[in-house]
């Protein structure tokens, strides 16, 4: 295999085009400073000092350029990730500590390499476990959660973390009297100003302009006097080199989360990558790639103090948008944060707390999907119940109870939808040598002695038995009259060891009560099964035909007065 699969860098750097340039200096430049107060808040998401948000700004946009294959994704700290991070070591140690700040970093370390793993052995199809209604159900939900978590910094007031938002609503309400209206003008200002730019044109770094504003309000006004937080010293220098350290305890305790982040942030970045990659025709994106650059990016930075990041929706379209062609954008991204890192940071001491609040509140609030729950209600309301239940599972439960819902309704509607698999009686259109279902077409013709059914299913340990009973039961209703059932096996592609023993008891049931038994549209890997089992030779190889209509005509040829009757009356009609 080409190393060109296992480095996409080389794919797009030898023939790099002068012309990407501009393109790539504006896309970088613009999520580079996009990146600058998202990072800062979404760091406060996960618990951590604002720096750290930039340190995980750095190290792994550099992986990912020369491993991932999208040549738009903006990878970085976002705020679900941010979110379940906080989750799943919040119970572990007090917030901002560094035991709280060293098991993030760790917490980075695991995510990686178990991404970096299912890459590795080409497992990237696991995240089919999470269906879209309960993705959609989880993100709306989280994003709730973590609006509402920067209550406390957009109002002033002293709000106990919670991942309940009944909980935050009712301190919020109860300390409402307390109030630091400066602090909430600040935020709303913020809000307004972020959103006011957004539709004047959305390539314009909104979130920048707004910690301008606050920095600019904070201390011309003299806010800080008035109780107004900021953010205070920022430490300057590029992260150092660390080795993350942890018990056998911690390995425990974070495997859980570092799996349930492993796998949400992926689903959250493919989709991304590939919806991006639909507009460009020029490369492809390679899902176990992603998961090898994804998880390459968290392993290094974990070493570079990161905690766990991946791809985010909002950078990626407005790295798009921007004019991106090449992962030498996101390379141009890291080095404005170094930059930054090494030279800005004391520009930053009078960012207001409330103005990160307002930039995490504008994003995450534009995760929340009421067009999809609305479509669901209207196209499948099983996956509209599905979102619901997440939905109102993580918001009530938790983050990590949430997740864990979503992905057993996933399975459960998985295994539901094929124990219980859509099975139908065929009829004759007239005129034709064509069989539809009788329940969906009006008018076909049906014959007393020929049952015809289809089964649209791999048939399973999972669903002979309702399989068997199916064909029992309509077997039952003609059994006066019925000589011959015929099994559509078009929609069966597979079969296992009990699919193989259902149909072997259901042939032995069917001659002892004089019906014959034929098989049709066999395709050739249930063909091959069956031989290797014996079954053809059991059932008999002229008991397999191409068509319906072919089996049904040697069926009546064995009857003279069936097929004087059937046969020559059809054809003088």
């Amino acid at each position: 295999m080409q190393i060109k699969n296992y480095l996409p860098v080389l794919e797009w750097l030898p023939n790099y085009k002068r012309s990407n340039l501009q393109g790539d200096l504006s896309a970088g430049l613009t999520v580079g400073v996009m990146l600058i107060p998202q990072g800062m808040a979404y760091a406060m998401i996960a618990g951590l000092p604002p720096i750290y948000g930039l340190y995980a700004s750095t190290i792994p946009l550099l992986i990912y350029a020369l491993l991932g294959t999208s040549r738009q994704l903006a990878v970085g700290p976002v705020a679900m990730v941010s979110l379940l991070t906080a989750a799943g070591i919040g119970t572990l140690a007090e917030g901002g500590t560094e035991t709280y700040i060293m098991l993030a970093i760790t917490l980075a370390l695991f995510v990686g390499a178990i991404q970096f793993l299912l890459g590795a052995f080409r497992l990237g199809f696991l995240v089919n476990f999470l269906s879209h209604p309960v993705i959609s159900g989880f993100t709306s939900a989280a994003a709730l959660i973590i609006g509402l978590s920067q209550l406390k910094h957009l109002l002033g007031v002293d709000i106990a973390r919670s991942h309940h938002v009944h909980e935050i609503l009712l301190q919020a309400i109860e300390k409402a009297s307390d109030i630091n209206w400066a602090t909430f003008a600040v935020g709303i200002g913020g809000i307004l100003l972020i959103k006011g730019v957004k539709k004047i044109n959305k390539a314009i770094p909104g979130p920048l302009l707004a910690v301008v504003f606050g920095i600019l309000a904070v201390y011309g006004l003299g806010l800080t006097e008035q109780g107004v937080k900021i953010v205070g010293t920022v430490p300057d220098g590029l992260p150092s080199f660390v080795i993350p350290s942890f018990s056998g305890a911690d390995f425990s305790a974070l495997l859980p989360i570092a799996l349930t982040i492993a796998l949400v942030s992926f689903m959250e970045s493919i989709a991304v990558a590939k919806a991006i990659q639909a507009k460009h025709k020029d490369y492809k994106v390679s899902a176990n790639q992603e998961l090898i650059g994804l998880g390459a990016a968290n392993i290094v930075g974990s070493f570079f103090q990161s905690y766990p990041t991946t791809g985010g929706f909002s950078r990626t379209a407005v790295n798009d948008q921007a004019g991106a062609k090449t992962g030498l954008a996101a390379i141009i991204s890291a080095l404005l944060i170094g930059l930054t890192l090494l030279f800005l940071t004391p520009l930053f001491y009078y960012l207001p707390k409330a103005i990160l609040a307002s930039v995490i509140m504008v994003a995450v609030f534009g995760l929340i999907d009421i067009k999809e729950a609305r479509h669901l209600w209207a196209t499948d309301r099983a996956d509209f119940w599905m979102l619901i239940a997440t939905f109102i599972g993580t918001l009530s439960l938790g983050i990590e109870q949430g997740i864990l819902i979503g992905v057993a309704l996933s399975l459960g509607v998985v295994i539901f939808r094929t124990t219980l698999p859509h099975f139908a009686v065929l009829g004759k259109i007239p005129g034709e040598a064509h069989f539809k279902n009788i329940n969906r077409f009006d008018n076909l013709e049906q014959r007393d002695d020929v049952l015809i059914m289809r089964f649209d299913a791999r048939l399973y340990f999972a669903n002979v038995n309702f399989f068997k009973e199916a064909i029992e039961a309509e077997v039952e209703k003609r059994k006066d009259s019925l000589k011959l059932f015929i099994l559509d096996a078009n929609s069966i592609n597979s079969i296992d060891s009990s699919g193989v023993h259902a149909l072997e008891e259901l042939a032995d049931e069917l001659k002892a009560q004089g019906i014959e038994f034929y098989m049709t549209s066999v395709k050739g890997p249930l063909r091959d099964t069956l031989r290797k089992a014996h079954f053809s030779e059991k059932l008999g190889e002229g008991n397999f035909f191409m068509h319906i209509q072919t089996a049904i005509d040697k069926f009546d040829q064995k009857d003279p007065q069936r097929f004087e009757k059937y046969v020559l009356q059809t054809n003088h009609a």
